[in-house]
């Protein structure tokens, strides 16, 4: 995977990952790349520091830190409430895991104490769970759940 810092004609500053250098070329090319802010598809690649490793006969305990380009302070601010958010359900509910489609139908139906639960549920049982009228938000995925 490759990070490629991205600029519009506007000037909004953004980042996109891709397979490779060719893969950006193609889709760029193609008018799928488009700038997050507002929508643009003329997108150029901005100036990057490439991440240069220590040499390979020095080793360090410590591991190296990656640097980036800035951050748009609205999307710092949306990543903060959505961590906040997420940090709130984990701690105000209880944990179903994979019994969470049938939980939330007991709460819902009088047949258990009414409290908040998370879980898991495929998309169909959501599906299902909405249709019956039962509400369901998904929880966020944050970049470091995947880490």
């Amino acid at each position: 995977m490759i990070r490629y810092d991205l600029i519009c004609k506007d000037g909004h500053e953004f980042d996109g990952w891709f397979s490779d250098s060719a893969a950006y070329d193609k889709q760029a090319k193609r008018g799928l790349v488009a700038c997050t802010h507002c929508g643009s598809t003329k997108i150029e690649k901005q100036l990057m520091m490439p991440g240069i490793g220590a040499k390979s006969n020095r080793k360090s305990d410590k591991p190296q830190a990656m640097t980036t380009g800035p951050v748009d302070p609205r999307y710092a601010e949306m990543m903060r409430m959505m961590r906040d958010y997420k940090k709130h359900v984990e701690t105000h509910s209880e944990d179903v895991g994979k019994n969470f489609a049938e939980e939330a139908r007991k709460i819902h139906y009088k047949e258990s104490e009414e409290r908040g639960i998370r879980g898991q549920a495929t998309r169909d049982e959501a599906i299902e769970l909405m249709e019956e009228g039962i509400e369901v938000h998904p929880l966020p995925v944050l970049p470091e759940d995947g880490n």
